[in-house]
């Protein structure tokens, strides 16, 4: 019998082909659909975008005021998911989108038509209404009334109108725009593929995506950001950079926010979080989170030459400090923006499908006799 190698967590293994995203790990380079990443976040939106990664091509006019609308029109939760929330609201934000995704899928009139359409439809829904349930979390947890959606704002702007009860600044709903927009696709990342192995049961695309949710709430895929932003706390202050990265490098432990399983190159995403958090910094006043990351990104950059780079989470949970949102609802963040591709990845693999089902070598005892229990 030939040695059998594992490839451990499907390291290189190509499993299919895709049209959503390119990442050229060598060159730090990510397309969605053919359009750079950077052409994107200069001159497109998070809608706009959504709409690219779901229906293959950049709207045209009408098309994206129908798709905006569309949005518009789902952001409702309904009352019995609301009830569920407040009746769980104690547990931490993952867990309750988790719960509250599954729970529409349950009252969903849609939810035995799994037919393309419905399946779009539905999936579009859900992206919709994500940030009503991350918002509606927020407010009953600290004793609020839950904010209606408000159909005049945009999808990023109406997220903070309902987490604070009031309109966001334009520059506020703008950082969330990208921000939502940099996270909206990423391949065969840990998440995406728990959503592609569950629709390729042919399970409903709710299921699919909570499956995608419950694989980004582990801290090696969604945690990074909430990780980043305490490391930016116990540090203090730029002059401690230094001092604290070698310290860390020393006891061998990790640098959270640097370092990527594809990328061998800076994360192309970094450089437009890099740039917003500078602004948010500037704009509050207060420059010592900011500078202090800097610090930390200076200290690192003798390990760029094994390929040890930062990352796109590095600068968010600055972003969302600067925006208060809390700490523990940053992977939530991240769920707000990788829906789109979540569900853009269960779409292609219900259009082409084969069941996922990977192969594990065995490599324990074969020949063991069974004993009665009251001989052992």
């Amino acid at each position: 019998m030939n040695p059998i190698t594992p490839a451990k967590g499907l390291k290189g293994v190509v499993v299919d082909t895709t049209k959503l995203c390119l990442i050229d790990a060598e060159r730090g380079v990510l397309v969605y659909r053919g359009y750079d990443i950077h052409d994107l976040a200069t001159h497109s939106n998070f809608e706009e975008v959504a709409y690219l990664l779901l229906y293959s091509k950049l709207p045209m006019r009408k098309e994206y005021e129908c798709f905006c609308e569309q949005l518009r029109q789902n952001r409702s939760v309904p009352d019995v998911v609301v009830e569920i929330i407040e009746r769980i609201k104690d547990a931490p934000p993952m867990d309750v989108l988790r719960t509250a995704v599954s729970a529409l899928g349950a009252i969903d009139p849609d939810s035995g038509d799994n037919s393309s359409e419905a399946t779009l439809r539905k999936g579009i829904k859900l992206i919709a209404q994500l940030p009503t349930i991350v918002a509606t979390h927020e407010r009953l947890r600290r004793g609020l009334k839950p904010v209606e959606p408000n159909p005049k704002l945009s999808h990023a702007a109406n997220f903070l109108y309902m987490m604070r009860g009031k309109p966001p600044t334009e520059e506020e709903a703008k950082a969330i725009d990208l921000d939502l927009l940099l996270h909206a696709e990423h391949s065969s990342n840990a998440s995406a593929f728990a959503v592609r192995v569950t629709a390729s049961t042919l399970a409903d695309i709710h299921a699919a995506i909570v499956a995608g949710i419950a694989a980004l709430k582990g801290p090696l895929h969604g945690g990074a950001a909430e990780a980043v932003a305490d490391m930016a706390l116990e540090v203090g202050s730029p002059e401690r950079a230094y001092e604290y990265v070698r310290e860390k490098l020393a006891r061998k432990e990790r640098i959270m926010g640097f370092g990527h399983r594809v990328y061998r190159t800076e994360d192309p995403r970094a450089r437009h979080m890099r740039e917003l958090a500078k602004v948010l910094s500037e704009k509050s006043g207060d420059k010592r989170i900011f500078e202090t990351l800097l610090a930390i990104e200076e200290a690192m950059k003798p390990l760029q030459s094994k390929g040890i780079y930062v990352n796109v989470d590095f600068y968010c949970g600055c972003i969302y400090y600067f925006l208060g949102i809390p700490k523990d609802m940053y992977v939530c963040m991240f769920a707000l923006g990788r829906i789109v591709g979540w569900v853009a990845h269960a779409l292609e693999q219900y259009n082409d499908n084969v069941l996922i089902r990977p192969l594990l070598h065995y490599d324990g005892p074969t020949n063991l006799r069974y004993i009665p229990m009251d001989e052992r």
